[in-house]
C-alpha cells in the first residue's frame, strides 16, 4: 500500500490529507485562531472539588474552567483494592496541579485533563511517572520488544532519568543509536518543562505541544508513507529542518508541491470534504450509510438502497454489510468520529456472515491512529463500538448549528406556525381589548395563511370582531411570528 501525505498551509489554518492508494482517508484541521490544546501542560488551580462525581475542575487559563477526574489523577490513585482513591484525599479547592489536555473542549464541555503527564516524539513517549519500559500492543514481534525493552532499560541505568519510556509503534526496526538519541531530547526537554513548572504562575501554559505541520511528521509518517507533499516554501523548510534535526532517520520525501493546480485538487480531497460533512454516503453497489452526530453518541444506519443483488435476499444483504463495513472504517477516520458508535447493519441470518462483516470492520479500522473497541452483533442486530476521541469531529469543526432549527435538523412546517400564530391571537384577543392585530412572519406563513387558511383566518375575525392584518417579514424563519396590538 502506497501513502502519501499532502499538507496545505495558510496563513489562517493548516490542513493534512492522508492519502491511501490515491484516495484521501484522513483530514485533519487546525485554525491559528484555534489551536488544538491536546498535549499542553498547564499549571493549573483547583476551583471546585465534586466528591460525588470523584472530579474537580481546574482552571487553566481558559475560557471554561477544565475537567479532571479522580482516574486521572497520578501517584496515590490506587488503594489496595485496586480502586481509585476518593478525590477529596487527592485534591483541594484552591491546590496548585500540574496538568494535561488529553481532550480539547468538546461541544458544552470543557477540556479534559490528567496528572499521568506524558511527552512523545517521534519513536518514544516519556512518561514522568512511569518508571521502567513500555511497548506499543501493535509491536508483536517478541525478539523486537525484547530488543527496545532492553535499549530503553539500558538508558535508564545509565542515566539519572526520572521516569520511564514507551516504545510507540514507529519505534520498530530502529536501531539504537537513534532510539538513545530521541530519550536524550525527551529528557532535555522533560528537564526544561520541570523548571518551567518552578517559574510560572498559576493557570498558566507551561509546554505546548507542536503545531499540526510538525505533529503530521512526527504522529502520521508510517513505513508506507513514501512521499510528503507541503504547498507552502517556507513550512516546507521548516518541516525539513524538524525532520533532520528529530527524525534523522526519516526516509520519507518532503518536497515543495509548485504545481499549478491546488495541491489538495490533486486526489479531489476537496470533493471528500464536502462529502465528509453529508449524512448520507453513497455506496458503488447502489446501497448507502447515513450518519447521524449527537451530543451522546454518533448513528450509522446501512440500507440497500437501489441496491437489488442477483441471486437472493441474504446474499444481497451479505454484499451491502460487507461493503458498508469498509466504508464505515473510512469514514470514522474522515469524519474523525469519536465516543460511542452505534452501526445499524442490514439484519443478517447467517452467523458466518455476521462473523465476516464484524471481521472486516475490524480490519479496516486496524490501520485507524485512534483506538477502537468493537462488539459483536448485539440481539437487536446493532454492533456497538467505541472510538477515542481527543479532538473536535471534521464537522464540528468546519460548521456550526443552524440558527434556524438550532441543529435540530428539521424545522416547524409554515402550517404549524399558522395554527400556532391564531392560537396567540385568540389569547391576545381574550386578554386585551383593542381595534385589529398586525401578525408579522416569514413569507412562507403569510403566504400559507393567505392562501390556504384564508377562510379560517376569516372566520377568527368574525368570531373575535377584529382585524387582522398580514405583514412578511424577510428575515423571519419559518417558525419565528410576532403579534402586533394596534
Amino acid at each position: 500500500m502506497s501513502e502519501e501525505i499532502l499538507i496545505n498551509v495558510t496563513p489562517p489554518e493548516t490542513r493534512v490529507a492522508v492519502i491511501e492508494n490515491g484516495i484521501a482517508q484522513e483530514i485533519i484541521i487546525e485554525r491559528t485562531t484555534k489551536r488544538g490544546l491536546v498535549g499542553n501542560i498547564y499549571k493549573g488551580r483547583v476551583c471546585r472539588v465534586l466528591p460525588g462525581m470523584q472530579a474537580a475542575f481546574v482552571e487553566i487559563g481558559l475560557d471554561r474552567a477544565a475537567f479532571l477526574h479522580a482516574s486521572d489523577i497520578g501517584g496515590k490513585t490506587r488503594e489496595e483494592s485496586g480502586q481509585p482513591s476518593n478525590i477529596v484525599e487527592l485534591v483541594r479547592e484552591g491546590q496548585e496541579v500540574i496538568v494535561q489536555v488529553i481532550k480539547d473542549p468538546l461541544g458544552s464541555k470543557g477540556a479534559r485533563l490528567t496528572t499521568n503527564l506524558s511527552i512523545p516524539s517521534r519513536y518514544l513517549v516519556f512518561m514522568p511517572s512511569l518508571h521502567s519500559a513500555g511497548i506499543s500492543q501493535k509491536i508483536e514481534n517478541l525478539e523486537e520488544r525484547s530488543r527496545l525493552r532492553n535499549t530503553i532499560d539500558g538508558f535508564l541505568e545509565e542515566t539519572s532519568c526520572q521516569g520511564g519510556f514507551i516504545a510507540r509503534t514507529a519505534a520498530e526496526g530502529v536501531s539504537e543509536a537513534t532510539l538513545q538519541s530521541d530519550m536524550r531530547f525527551l529528557a532535555r526537554l522533560w528537564s526544561e518543562i520541570e523548571e518551567g513548572q518552578k517559574a510560572s504562575p498559576s493557570r498558566n501554559l507551561i509546554h505546548e505541544d507542536l503545531p499540526l505541520l510538525l505533529r503530521a511528521l512526527r504522529d502520521l509518517v508510517t513505513p508506507e508513507v513514501e512521499k510528503i507533499r507541503i504547498d507552502s516554501r517556507e513550512s516546507c523548510d521548516r518541516a525539513q529542518q524538524f525532520a533532520d534535526r528529530l527524525i534523522p532517520d526519516l526516509e520519507v520525501q518532503i518536497e515543495h508541491y509548485t504545481g499549478a493546480r491546488p495541491l489538495f485538487d490533486l486526489y479531489s480531497v476537496e470533493d471528500e470534504i464536502e462529502k465528509a460533512l453529508q449524512r448520507k454516503v453513497d455506496l458503488k453497489s447502489g446501497g448507502h450509510l447515513i450518519i447521524d452526530q449527537t451530543e451522546a453518541m454518533t448513528t450509522i444506519d446501512v440500507n440497500t438502497g437501489a441496491f437489488v443483488g442477483h441471486r437472493n435476499l441474504e446474499e444481497t444483504i451479505y454484499k451491502t454489510n460487507m461493503e458498508a463495513a469498509q466504508a464505515i472504517g473510512r469514514q470514522l477516520r474522515l469524519r474523525n468520529l469519536g465516543g460511542i458508535i452505534i452501526i445499524d447493519f442490514i439484519d443478517m441470518a447467517d452467523v458466518e456472515h455476521k462473523r465476516q462483516v464484524i471481521r472486516a470492520l475490524e480490519k479496516c479500522l486496524s490501520r485507524d491512529h485512534a483506538k477502537t473497541q468493537i462488539t459483536e452483533v448485539s440481539s437487536l442486530g446493532l454492533v456497538e463500538m467505541t472510538r477515542k476521541r481527543t479532538r473536535e469531529s471534521l464537522e464540528h469543526v468546519l460548521c456550526e448549528s443552524c440558527p434556524c432549527c438550532n441543529g435540530r435538523g428539521s424545522l416547524k412546517t409554515a402550517e404549524t406556525t399558522c395554527y400556532e400564530i391564531f392560537r396567540e391571537i385568540l389569547r391576545e384577543a381574550q386578554q386585551f381589548d383593542v381595534e385589529s392585530l398586525l401578525v408579522l412572519a416569514s413569507q412562507e406563513a403569510i403566504d400559507h395563511l393567505r392562501d390556504e387558511e384564508s377562510s379560517n383566518l376569516a372566520e377568527l375575525e368574525a368570531s373575535i370582531g377584529k382585524t387582522i392584518r398580514l405583514q412578511a417579514e424577510m428575515l423571519y424563519t419559518q417558525e419565528q411570528y410576532d403579534i402586533v396590538l394596534i
